[in-house]
């Protein structure tokens, strides 16, 4: 069919949002002459071509507003170090069933010793599998966010703002000594998402070690109290693999 008499086709699909189909509309009705396809199944293939392409884009947009590393993915994971019980657990964090919950995920272990990576794989996992909306965010950068937007009385706007990621998975939360003004915006942040959002979050600080985050006894016990509820712990034992592969590049040939 000549693309002349396509184009008015082509004009009213790109002003229905149709993109991909006004892209490959010629092409798809030139294939369905040779194939001898219904019109069912022109229709369908059109309908198709355009949701994958749709999922596609928003994957894309997902990941850079997601803030992940590089590198760190389930590809470079190394699944047989990571110890058996969160081995055994994985599968069913990739599956994202913990987001309908609004459980959170936390993950505890000295550094090095991949908690890092296992929730930035996890997350980005996430987004490709399931489309869902991730943030991945050290602690400290959180924290320096959330204060700025205080100062010019914008911290309410901050949270509504962080609220629509279904995840948010903050890393290594243990690093952050809080003054008292820091503390509050972090209670605050993990008060808004409780029973509403997921987090994930990496420490190496056990719970019992968090009065040096908040400082005041109270509030470390209501944070902690507020995680937990609804988790699942993953504890990262054994050797810190940066050594480990530190000293496996070292080892002569």
């Amino acid at each position: 069919m000549p693309a002349a008499k396509d184009e008015p086709l082509s004009l009213l699909l790109r002003s229905f949002h149709l993109p991909t189909m006004a892209r490959i509309a010629s092409q798809a009705m030139a294939q369905a002459q040779v194939k001898n396809w219904s019109h069912r199944e022109l229709l369908l293939h059109l309908c198709e071509s355009e949701a994958q392409e749709r999922s596609a884009r928003l994957t894309q947009r997902l990941l850079k507003a997601s803030g992940l590393p590089e590198g760190k993915t389930l590809g470079t994971l190394d699944e047989a170090a990571l110890p058996e019980r969160v081995r055994r657990q994985l599968p069913a964090l990739l599956a994202g069933d913990f987001i309908e919950r609004n459980e959170n995920v936390l993950a505890f272990g000295l550094p090095g010793r991949g908690k890092t990576h296992f929730l930035a794989a996890l997350s980005r996992e996430l987004i490709l599998r399931h489309n869902r909306r991730v943030l991945f965010i050290p602690a400290f950068k959180l924290v320096g966010r959330l204060l700025q937007a205080k100062a010019v009385n914008g911290l309410e706007q901050a949270l509504r703002n962080l609220d629509r990621f279904e995840v948010i998975a903050l890393d290594d939360i243990g690093y952050v000594q809080q003054s008292r003004e820091e503390m509050e915006v972090l209670f605050t942040f993990l008060a808004e998402r409780y029973e509403r959002r997921s987090l994930m979050i990496s420490s190496n600080l056990v719970f019992s070690k968090w009065d040096q985050i908040f400082k005041d006894p109270m509030t470390t016990m209501a944070a902690v109290d507020r995680l937990v509820h609804h988790s699942i712990i993953l504890e990262f034992s054994g050797d810190s693999l940066r050594v480990r592969r530190a000293k496996e590049k070292a080892q002569p040939i």
